[in-house]
Order: C-alpha cells, then sequence, then structure tokens
C-alpha cells in the first residue's frame, strides 16, 4: 500500500499517511482533461457582443437609387455589407459552463493528487504554525521543503491566524480548504503542501 511521508515544520519524518491503493497505478489524463476544461469553461464570462443588424441605429433610408449608379443595389446603409454596418454571426453573450458527473470531478481530483505525490511534489506536514506571523518565517518553512520557488496550494485546515497572516503576502502560495480543492487548483501549482489532517479529509472525498 502506498505511503505518503509526514513531516514536522523543521523538515523532520514524523509518521506516515496510508493512501489508497489506486495511487500505485498509472494516472489517467483523460479523466483529468475532461474536469480541467469543464472548471476552466466555468470560469468564462461569455459577455462578448456585436450588433447585429436590427441593432444598429440608422439606416431606414435607401443610401442610393436603385438603378444608374453602377454599384450594386442597397437598402441599407447598415446592411452587413457596408461599412458601419452589423456584423453577420458574431459572437453573442451566453453561458458557457456545464457540469459533470460528481464521480468524474472526484476521478479528477484522485488523478491529479496521484500525478503529484508520484513526482514528489506532494508533501505533507504534521502540523503548520508560525506563531510570529511573519512572511520571512514562513518562506523558511517552503525553503526546508524547496517548494519556495514555484506555485503552491496549500491545505491548512483550521490553521492559525498566524499563517494566514504569514502567506497571504504571498502571490505563489493559495490556501484552500480541502472541502473546496478541486482539480484545476491542484494542477495549476507546482507543489501541494498539506497539514496531516486536511490529508485525511480529502482522502475521505476519494472514497
Amino acid at each position: 500500500m502506498p505511503k505518503l511521508t509526514v513531516y514536522n515544520i523543521a523538515g523532520k519524518e514524523t509518521g506516515s499517511i496510508d493512501l489508497p491503493e489506486m495511487f500505485s497505478t498509472d494516472v489517467n489524463d483523460a479523466v483529468i482533461h475532461q474536469a480541467v476544461v469543464m472548471y476552466q469553461a466555468n470560469k468564462r464570462q461569455g459577455n462578448a457582443d456585436t450588433k447585429i443588424r436590427s441593432e444598429i441605429s440608422g439606416g431606414n433610408k435607401k443610401p442610393f437609387r436603385q438603378k444608374g449608379t453602377g454599384r450594386a443595389r442597397q437598402g441599407s446603409s447598415r446592411s452587413p455589407l457596408m461599412r458601419h454596418g452589423g456584423v453577420v454571426f458574431g459572437p453573442q453573450p451566453r453561458d458557457y459552463s456545464y457540469t459533470l458527473p460528481q464521480k468524474v470531478r472526484t476521478a479528477a481530483l484522485t488523478e491529479v493528487l496521484k500525478a503529484k505525490f508520484k513526482t514528489d511534489s506532494l508533501v505533507c506536514v504534521d502540523n503548520m504554525i508560525v506563531d510570529s506571523g511573519k512572511t520571512k518565517d514562513f518562506v523558511d518553512i517552503l525553503n526546508i521543503f524547496k517548494i519556495a520557488n514555484g506555485k503552491v496550494v496549500a491545505l491548512f485546515d483550521d490553521c492559525g491566524e498566524g499563517v494566514v497572516r504569514a502567506s497571504r503576502n504571498l502571490a505563489r502560495v493559495n490556501i484552500l480548504r480541502s472541502a473546496d480543492v478541486n482539480a484545476l487548483d491542484i494542477i495549476k501549482n507546482n507543489k501541494v503542501l498539506a497539514t496531516k489532517s486536511a490529508m485525511e479529509k480529502l482522502l475521505k472525498r476519494l472514497q
């Protein structure tokens, strides 16, 4: 059975967490792709809007006479064929969002965690404590685990106020709850840093 090593904030091993047997299998990239496309589509605003000919003011008068000018006949200056006319088949406001079954989303979360575990990008600490509340002290902890340079998603359930103050000034660190994190949150960050309690709650979601 795969095991995830648990460290203290000094970088010393303090134990391990038993991972589901599925963490020893190959990563399913297809289900990850489905979930990521869905989450990204749900973030789209869909506000792009072009005016069709009926939405443009003016154009009621025939711009020039029907015959004798040598030009193609026109009935309105707001025709799509004319300058400043309407747009044909242009984008209109729409909703891009859709949902996948819950089991597919859970499977995608499992697969991205598996991918992080297989690449040693999943770090678990027994507890996260920064009593001083200083960003420098928090960065020192990240340096111990060699994750200070990349983007990190931190799962600190029930963390103290000192951890919040110390980490909120770092743009590359995103603190989330284990109940809220999804496959996109994990895959767009280089590393995952989780407390033992948050990791156990996250593994329960995968069951």
